[in-house]
Parts: structure tokens; sequence; C-alpha cells
């Protein structure tokens, strides 16, 4: 990502609706280990909005973050507190079988190869541990949202499903999300560009916000209940080490 980036990121995620929905959606598969000691990474964790919710909902879990960005990095241990270290999703500096839980939230799609992080995943994933993943959808929603972000690569659910399996691990969840807000950021992405449009991580009005939240807190519910979207802006995915 570029530069930029992180920095608007440290300062609308935790209020921007887009966050606080993709932070909802990365515990929900995390339920049966929120009374346990786990050992956490969160793989590319930006300027540390995931761990947080990581830390409020999972008080006896052991977090580490890790970014490739040190500006990243160093945002990060400014706000969580925790260990983040800087390095990369495609060779993880961590021992094999390190972790009982691995969140990685619109990561893999900034990487050239994101087969070799996700068998980095499963490499540092103890048996029995849950990987959880998100990331951009459709490579022909490509646009200056990934200029910005750096995209290499936008995924369909059965793609990264398929990739998920190569690397050995066994998918437990796998839906498209955004669903409902979806028609918006088409229209805005594909249809009313301007030149000077970056990535849409930025402060949006009141109205704009609460009416996006209040349409993720509706997916959000049908998830929760088990349930899956046929598309959407996303793709999230849960797998499990056996």
């Amino acid at each position: 990502m570029h530069i930029d980036e992180y920095r608007k990121l440290a300062e609308v995620e935790d209020s921007m609706w887009y966050f606080k929905a993709l932070n909802r959606r990365m515990l929900l598969p995390l339920s049966d280990w929120r009374d346990r000691h786990a050992d956490v990474l969160d793989a590319g964790c930006g300027t540390g909005g995931l761990i947080q919710a990581l830390k409020e909902f999972g008080p006896k879990w052991e977090i580490t973050g890790l970014d490739f960005s040190p500006l990243a990095c160093r945002l990060a241990n400014e706000r969580t507190q925790v260990d983040i270290i800087e390095g990369s999703i495609t060779d993880l500096p961590f021992e094999q079988n390190r972790f009982d839980i691995l969140t990685s939230a619109d990561v893999i799609s900034q990487v050239e190869d994101a087969s070799i992080a996700l068998q980095e995943f499963a490499r540092v994933l103890r048996p029995g541990g849950i990987v959880v993943i998100n990331v951009a959808a459709y490579q022909w929603m490509w646009s200056y949202h990934d200029d910005a972000c750096e995209t290499h690569h936008r995924f369909r659910r059965s793609e990264l499903k398929r990739m998920i399996e190569d690397a050995g691990l066994s998918p437990i969840k796998a839906s498209y999300a955004n669903m409902f807000v979806f028609p918006l950021i088409i229209a805005k992405r594909k249809l009313f560009t301007t030149p000077s449009s970056t990535s849409d991580v930025q402060s949006y009005s009141q109205p704009v916000d609460q009416f996006c939240g209040g349409l993720a807190r509706l997916e959000h519910s049908w998830l929760k209940t088990g349930g899956v979207f046929p598309t959407g802006c996303s793709v999230f995915l849960a797998a499990q080490k056996v």
C-alpha cells in the first residue's frame, strides 16, 4: 500500500463502517476459542485495527502482529501495545506450528503470489488451528482503489477455496461479503470516478456511514446463523489445519 494509505487507515479504521463490519466478520469463526488461551497472529496487521478487536474479543489470547511496512508497524505498536514484527506474509519469521489462530484481512491480495502466503499460513499454524481470511473479490472490479492500495489480484470464492485446499488447509466457511452495499461500490468505482480518486479508505458523511453500516449489520446477522452470500465485493473464508 502507498504510505499515505497507511496514514488514512490509522485515521478512519476505528470509525468507518467498512472496518467495523470487517472486524466483526473476522471474529465470527473464532467464538470457540474466545475463553481459551491462544497464540494469535494477525498477518498483515496494518495499523492495528483488527488487533484491537482481537484483544477485546479474546482477553486470554497472546497476540502478535506482522506487517511489511515500517510505518504500519510503528502505528500498530503505538495503538495496540502488542508485539509487532516487521516482515512479509510470504516469508513469515516464525517456526512451524507456532500459532493457534491466524487472521489476515485484505492482505493476500497485495502480494504477487498469494499461494506462497497461504502455504506460510499453513506452516506456522498448529494442527487444529484456524485461519480467517478476507480478500477483495472479482478481478473485473479492479479500479482506482486497487491502484492506490497496490492490489495484485482480486479473487473469486471458488479460487480462494481451491488455493486454501492446495495449501493443506480444510475450509470450514466460505462466503462473499458486503453484498447489500455492492451495487453502490460498483457505481462509485465504475461509473462515477474522477481523475483525483484515491482509495475508498476515507471518512464519509454520517448518513452514508450509518446507511452502509446498517446494511453490514444485516449481513452479519445472516453470516452469524451460518448463512453465506452468493456475491459481494469481498471474499471471506475460514479454514482449519487438520
